[in-house]
């Protein structure tokens, strides 16, 4: 029993810990309504050429809390990573005298490039619906919002479930629904898996803090996610000097095609 203790006592120290160094803590609420407190285990993540996708620790606490509320399991918290925002064009193709082809398209404004969520429980049993739409909390309530004219052709719940479903299948949405748990009455610790093919660029982490279901507080953090090595200098160079760029492109691939036929060429 006297491990057991230490044990718990050495978690709840580590996490005090990460979170002080991670991040300069909030002030504390004066007004004596309960509030969040977060940190991460890192403020940046380096994709390599050997990136295979990480795991990201979120530490947290809940502040001015009610200890009754706590120990019957009142107080739920939701983390999401939201990746850059940007539009997003989602494209449908249709046979054409036999050939697929693209037909109609539309454009969503926005649009976080990744999103992965953790959670105390299922979202459906910690808010209602309409709660989690209006703070945009999951993949199904984000706010899908199309730009420019609308034509009677286009079918707008078609084209937003083709979008989840071709962001869920890259594996850049994502979510868990026990991905954050609480490790002391108001200490929690979230894991976020980060797909491989992260974007690179400034996300966001929010954690949202609901009580009998009603939304209380959020707190949010930037991480940076930065190509490093080789992939830098590509992306660099396709970017700053497209033209450069592409010409090498070119002329690598027949330096390559001429090698090949060389080795390969039969006598």
């Amino acid at each position: 029993m006297r491990g057991l203790l230490y044990a718990s006592s050495m978690v709840t120290a580590l996490l005090l810990a990460g979170l002080a160094q991670a991040q300069v803590p909030l002030a504390n609420d004066m007004t004596g309504k309960e509030g969040l407190e977060i940190g991460t285990s890192t403020s940046e993540i380096a994709i390599t050429s050997d990136f295979r996708g990480a795991d990201l620790t979120i530490f947290g606490s809940v502040t001015n809390s009610d200890a009754l509320l706590l120990a019957i399991g009142q107080y739920d918290v939701v983390v999401a990573l939201e990746g850059p925002r940007d539009d997003t064009t989602v494209r449908r193709k249709d046979r054409l005298f036999g050939i697929w082809v693209n037909r109609t398209s539309m454009t969503f404004e926005s649009m976080p490039t990744s999103y992965s969520l953790a959670s105390t429980r299922v979202l459906s049993q910690i808010a209602k619906p309409q709660t989690l739409t209006e703070l945009g909390i999951g993949v199904d309530h984000l706010a899908l919002t199309p730009t420019g004219y609308l034509s009677n052709a286009a079918n707008l719940k078609d084209f937003r479930e083709a979008f989840r479903r071709l962001k869920q299948t890259g594996g850049l949405y994502q979510g868990e629904d026990a991905g954050v748990r609480f490790v002391s009455p108001s200490l929690f610790k979230a894991t976020l898996r980060l797909p491989a093919n992260i974007p690179d660029g400034v996300h966001v982490v929010h954690a949202y803090l609901f009580k009998t279901g009603d939304f209380i507080a959020e707190q949010k953090l930037p991480l940076r996610v930065i190509k490093t090595g080789l992939e830098d200098s590509i992306s660099r160079a396709a970017h700053e000097s497209p033209l450069t760029y592409g010409l090498f492109a070119v002329l690598l691939a027949l330096i390559t095609g001429w090698v090949a036929s060389l080795m390969f060429r039969r006598d």
